[in-house]
């Protein structure tokens, strides 16, 4: 059973950054992609970043094109969301997914599902 563990999340002005990890813990195979969502009060969770965790494409949400960076550092197993220019829109909980999935961009795409970070972006 593969468990994600996600970490980094908190409090920041507007124009900040903040770096959000994602841990797995169990069986991840090659073939899978690794997708960041978030979720904002009365609103659906909805697509961030993906990229497959053999490495390759990265895909994002247009509303964070040039922001927000994915990436995976292998020698640490961790997924990483780097988020430059916070806006308070941005304000959410973030969860880390995992699935070996065609459909990056869709949440029930994936199998598995981290607890969430909150990230808080003041004006």
């Amino acid at each position: 059973q593969l468990q994600l563990v996600e970490s980094g999340g908190g409090l920041v002005q507007a124009g900040g950054s903040l770096r959000l990890s994602c841990a797995p813990s169990g069986a991840i195979f090659a073939n899978y992609h690794m997708g960041w969502f978030r979720q904002a009060p009365g609103r659906e969770r909805e697509f961030v970043a993906a990229t497959r965790w053999s490495g390759g494409s990265t895909y994002y949400a247009d509303s964070v094109k040039g922001r927000f960076t994915i990436y995976i550092d292998n020698a640490r197993n961790t997924i990483y969301l780097q988020m430059n220019s916070l806006k308070p829109e941005d304000t959410a909980v973030y969860y880390c997914a995992a699935g070996a999935i065609a459909k990056v961009t869709t949440p029930t795409s994936y199998n598995y599902w981290g607890q969430g970070t909150q990230v808080t972006v003041s004006s």
